[in-house]
C-alpha cells in the first residue's frame, strides 16, 4: 500500500475510533469497559492530539450555531492536513456547546496560520449574525479552550 494511500486508510480508521470513543463516553460516561477502552487505545496514533472547545449556545440559538458551523468550520476542517475528525455537543442545562476536534499532532494543528482561523471565525460569526439577528459581534463566545491527549 502506497504511503499517501496508508495514511489515509489510518486517518479513516481513527476517525471510527474517534467517533465510537465520544460516542461510547457519552453513552456510558467514563468508558468503563477495559476491552473497549483497550481497544480503541490501540487505534489512536501516539501524537493526536485532540482541541476542545466550549461555546455558549442559547436554547432559542442551538440551530443557528450548527448552521454556522457546518457553513464555515466544517467545510474548511475537511480541507485541512492532519484533520481526524469533529465531534459537536450540546448541553441544555448549562446551554453551551462543547467541540472535540481531533488532530494528527500538536505540531501540525498549531502549525495553521491565526490569519486563517480568523478568516474562517469571520466566516463563522456572519453566518450566526445572519442566523440570530445579531448585528455584531459573535453570537457565540467561546468560553474554554483547551486540549486533550489520547491515552
Amino acid at each position: 500500500m502506497k504511503t499517501s494511500r496508508k495514511k489515509n486508510f489510518i486517518e479513516k480508521i481513527f476517525r471510527y475510533f474517534f467517533v465510537a470513543l465520544i460516542t461510547l463516553s457519552t453513552i456510558f460516561g467514563n468508558v468503563k469497559n477495559i476491552q473497549a477502552e483497550s481497544l480503541l487505545k490501540v487505534n489512536f496514533p501516539k501524537e493526536s492530539i485532540v482541541e476542545h472547545l466550549k461555546l455558549d449556545v442559547p436554547k432559542k440559538y442551538k440551530h443557528a450555531w450548527l448552521k454556522a458551523e457546518h457553513g464555515s468550520w466544517e467545510p474548511w476542517l475537511l480541507k485541512q492536513n492532519g484533520f481526524l475528525g469533529r465531534q459537536l455537543f450540546w448541553d441544555p442545562k448549562v446551554e453551551e456547546a462543547t467541540l472535540l476536534i481531533g488532530w494528527e499532532s500538536r505540531a501540525v494543528w498549531k502549525n495553521i496560520s491565526q490569519t486563517e482561523i480568523n478568516h474562517i471565525q469571520q466566516d463563522f460569526e456572519k453566518i450566526a449574525r445572519n442566523e440570530t439577528g445579531e448585528t455584531s459581534g459573535n453570537p457565540f463566545p467561546l468560553i474554554f479552550e483547551g486540549e486533550l491527549n489520547p491515552e
